[in-house]
């Protein structure tokens, strides 16, 4: 049954379910599509099961829960979005997210994108610019069981500083340049999966690594379309 069909959808555990999965289904579907730009055809095994574990219809607006696993962004208020799956997958993919790893993310939004690095990672840190949806995304996951998280409201140019370096760093918003606090606060070995681009614009999905002898690589991955990432206030 579609969204569009007029109908409304069941919400058992087992139709979740299997609207993750069609999900899952679609993302796999997408990458193979997309491989030869993204050089990942195929995405982790880990990143495919996390994606199975984690509710995403308790992160979207009420309204919009018939739609939690439609291939596309959604609206979650304060003129944000939660990003389509396929993006979501794609970047946490290019982290190469390990049990071991620290992980920093910027841009919190409602919490799906982290529940996700939360499931693979051994802590994740993660800021947002918006006080409500920052206390709305803390207590949805600690409500999920997510308590390996550990949540700041302040300007993500700035990083985390206090608890860097990080493993991986993920921009869920667009900056003109790749803000130099990120590039300082990633491990060697790190890697920063960032869109780039003027906002509202041409923009492109880049991986930055760094390598043992502290130097950078930079690959550009995909065009994506993201809410710029905005200046604001400090560490809260």
């Amino acid at each position: 049954m579609s969204a569009s069909s007029g109908e409304p959808r069941t919400h058992s555990p087992q139709a979740r379910a299997a609207e993750r999965a069609e999900m899952i289904r679609q993302i796999e579907l997408e990458a193979r599509a997309t491989g030869g730009l993204t050089g990942r055809p195929e995405l982790s095994p880990r990143v495919l099961a996390a994606l199975a574990r984690v509710p995403r219809h308790e992160f979207v607006p009420e309204e919009l829960k018939s739609r939690a696993y439609d291939d596309g962004p959604l609206p979650i208020g304060h003129g944000q979005t939660i990003s389509q799956p396929f993006v979501v997958a794609l970047m946490t993919d290019l982290a190469a997210v390990s049990e071991t790893s620290r992980v920093l993310e910027i841009g919190t939004g409602c919490g799906y994108q982290t529940a996700l690095l939360a499931e693979l990672a051994h802590h994740v840190f993660t800021i947002e610019i918006v006080p409500e949806l920052a206390a709305q995304a803390h207590q949805r996951l600690l409500r999920l069981g997510y308590t390996r998280v550990k949540t700041r409201v302040g300007d993500g140019h700035l990083g985390w500083p206090e608890e860097a370096p990080f493993d991986a760093i993920l921009v869920t918003a667009a900056a003109s340049v790749v803000p130099p606090a990120l590039l300082a606060q990633l491990k060697p070995r790190g890697r920063l999966v960032i869109p780039v681009g003027r906002p509202f614009s041409s923009q492109d999905l880049v991986l930055i690594e760094r390598d043992t002898s502290g130097a950078l690589h930079e690959q550009v991955v995909l065009p994506v379309a993201f809410v710029p990432l905005v200046h604001g206030q400090g560490p809260a």
